[in-house]
Formats: C-alpha cells, sequence, structure tokens
C-alpha cells in the first residue's frame, strides 16, 4: 500500500492554496514595512531635530559627526547581527573594543607606526573572538555566560594595562584619519569603512552560503546539523566574525579620539543589541537585517545628537530608547500577525 503524500508546504509552515501570494512576497513585505517603519522613526527624528535647533542640527559638520559617531557603533552591530542570527548572543564586545583599543597604543606598539596599531587592534579582536567561539561551540558553555566572563576579563585586562590612565596616540597617519584634509568628498574616512563593512555584511548574510548557514542555524540548530551544516564550526567563525568587527571598531575609535582608554566601548553590547532588535532581528535567532542594524544604529546616534544639542539630560535620553525599542518590537509583532 503506498504511502499518502503530504502536500507541499511552504518557507512559513502553511500549505498554499489556489489564489495565495508566493511565500517570499509575504516576507519581503515584511521587510519592507520593517524598513520603512524605521526609516519613518529616523525622517521624524531630522525633522525634529531640524526644527528644535535648526542652524546646528542641519549644519554639515553636524551631520559629519552623527555618521562619525555612528560608525564605530555600526561595525560592532554588524558583527552583533550576525551573532543574534545564529541564536546566539555577545556581552563582550564593548570590552573586547576597550582592550584593542589600549593594546593598539601602548608605546611599544605605536613604535610599528599605522600598520602596528590597525593589525593589532584587529588581531586583538579576532583573539578574543576566538576564546568566545571555542567556549561556546566546543567547550558547550551558555553563550551568555562565556561572553559575560569575557566582557569581565577583557575590561580587568584593558585596566592593567592602562592602569588607568589615557593613552595618546603620537602616530601622525593615523591622526591624519580624523582630520577634515582626509575627507573623501566631503565624507569622513570613518564612515566609508562603516560603509564597506555594511555592504559586505550585506552580500554575506545574503548572498552566501555562509550567510544561509548562519539563519538555518539560528532558526533549529538540529536540523541544520542533520543537513550537513557544521553548526559549531559555523559558530565558531561567528564569534571570530564579531571579534573581528570589535578589533576594526577599535581601530575607529582610536582615529576618532586619538587614544586609547580602558573606557572605551562603554555600554556598546547594549547599544549593538538595541539597534539589532529594533532593526528586525530575533533574539531567539533564525531572522535579521544589516539594513535594519544599520538603521537602529542611526537611529539612535541621531537622538544623542539630538539631546546634546538640546541640552537634555541623559536619563531622558535612555528614557526614549526604551520606548522606541518597545515601540519597534510592537511594530515587528504586529506585521508578524497580519502577513
Amino acid at each position: 500500500m503506498t504511502q499518502p503524500v503530504s502536500p507541499p508546504r511552504d518557507s512559513t509552515g502553511k500549505v498554499p492554496q489556489a489564489g495565495d501570494p508566493p511565500a517570499w512576497r509575504a516576507v519581503l513585505f515584511r521587510a519592507d514595512v520593517r524598513t520603512w517603519s524605521l526609516l519613518g522613526v529616523l525622517a521624524a527624528l531630522v525633522l525634529i531635530g531640524g526644527i528644535t535647533k535648526p542652524d546646528e542640527f542641519l549644519d554639515t559638520h553636524n551631520l559629519q559627526l552623527v555618521l562619525t559617531q555612528a560608525s564605530v557603533i555600526g561595525v560592532v552591530t554588524v558583527g552583533m547581527t550576525f551573532v543574534i542570527i545564529s541564536g546566539g548572543i555577545d556581552l563582550s564586545v564593548g570590552a573586547i573594543v576597550a582592550l584593542a583599543s589600549v593594546w593598539a597604543t601602548t608605546v611599544a606598539t605605536q613604535e610599528y607606526g599605522f600598520g602596528g596599531i590597525l593589525f593589532t587592534a584587529v588581531l586583538v579582536g579576532l583573539g578574543c573572538g576566538l576564546v568566545n567561539g571555542v567556549l561556546i561551540a566546543y567547550g558547550g558553555m551558555v553563550p551568555f555566560i562565556a561572553t559575560l566572563a569575557m566582557l569581565a576579563s577583557a575590561r580587568g585586562l584593558a585596566l592593567q594595562i592602562t592602569d588607568g590612565r589615557t593613552q595618546i596616540v603620537t602616530v601622525d597617519g593615523v591622526l591624519d584619519l580624523g582630520e577634515r584634509d582626509a575627507y573623501v568628498l566631503g565624507i569622513p574616512p570613518l564612515v566609508l569603512v562603516f560603509a564597506a563593512v555594511t555592504v559586505i555584511g550585506w552580500l554575506v548574510l545574503n548572498r552566501t552560503t555562509f550567510g544561509r548557514r548562519t539563519v538555518a542555524v539560528g532558526g533549529n540548530a538540529e536540523a541544520a546539523r542533520l543537513a550537513g551544516i557544521d553548526v559549531r564550526r559555523q559558530r565558531l567563525y561567528l564569534y571570530l566574525l564579531s571579534g573581528l568587527c570589535c578589533g576594526i571598531a577599535a581601530f575607529l575609535l582610536i582615529v576618532l579620539s586619538g587614544s586609547g582608554q580602558n573606557t572605551n566601548g562603554n555600554l556598546y553590547e547594549l547599544d549593538a543589541i538595541a539597534a539589532a532588535i529594533i532593526g528586525g532581528t530575533l533574539l531567539t535567532g533564525g531572522r535579521g537585517t544589516i539594513v535594519g542594524s544599520v538603521l537602529g544604529v542611526l537611529i539612535f546616534t541621531t537622538i544623542t545628537n539630538i539631546f546634546a544639542l538640546n541640552n537634555l539630560q541623559s536619563d531622558v535620553q535612555q528614557i526614549a530608547k526604551g520606548a522606541i525599542i518597545v515601540a519597534a518590537v510592537l511594530v515587528q509583532r504586529r506585521t508578524a500577525s497580519t502577513t
């Protein structure tokens, strides 16, 4: 006796009916709604800034400052987005940025010039990412615990290296990147690096096998394993990617501040996670967008700039950020329930 054949199902798990739109259209619609919602919030913030402080907020130098400040946390957020899509979390990104920045600005490192500082920052980021990845993927540690331990260790090591003092950068090649003479068509070099990381991240997530495996692991790790994906190796690579982004961000922060401090990257982990969440990345894994995360970064950076220009207290700023996060999650749930 032949076994009954179950009807084919689409990517949402439903049996398609005649006249139903393809599943990819529903996914695209959800993505479009999220993107347009974030663009609407960003446009509203720009409007508020233009109304409250038109001469200062809309000034070219201020807009360049907003983009420059967004670049550092933006690079970290790209790496964080990959980790969260895979179903993980990385609480150590801020501490890794601090450790990489101070290690790259020691007197011994600066003797090797521009290349030495850049290489050290990236290498430290990769090293920390490797430790996180090995502990989580092969050591069986929960990502929350492993990265929390890295947060404490990296902060402590950064404090030990600096002895609580600020390390001033004396390498002209690094300092020159922060000068206006280094701008390309009015765009700061840090923004160009952020744009390049964003484009590469989007391509990797949406156009490569690595990106598809990341989504598969986050959606259902056991099903991904049965499909032939080496889940442990994939997770190791993802934390290496997060560490790489932290190393790049540390170098950008060195250029921006002209120094290395053990307090660098403070609360970056919370800002990166929040930006990814309001951008449409699920904390449970399996879904996320680089574009949404970048828009989340721009929204938070714009809020900070508007509050600074209007001399408003930081506690109100944090309340506003929290309200935006809640509103973004509610919009996502509403969108998911209606498509």
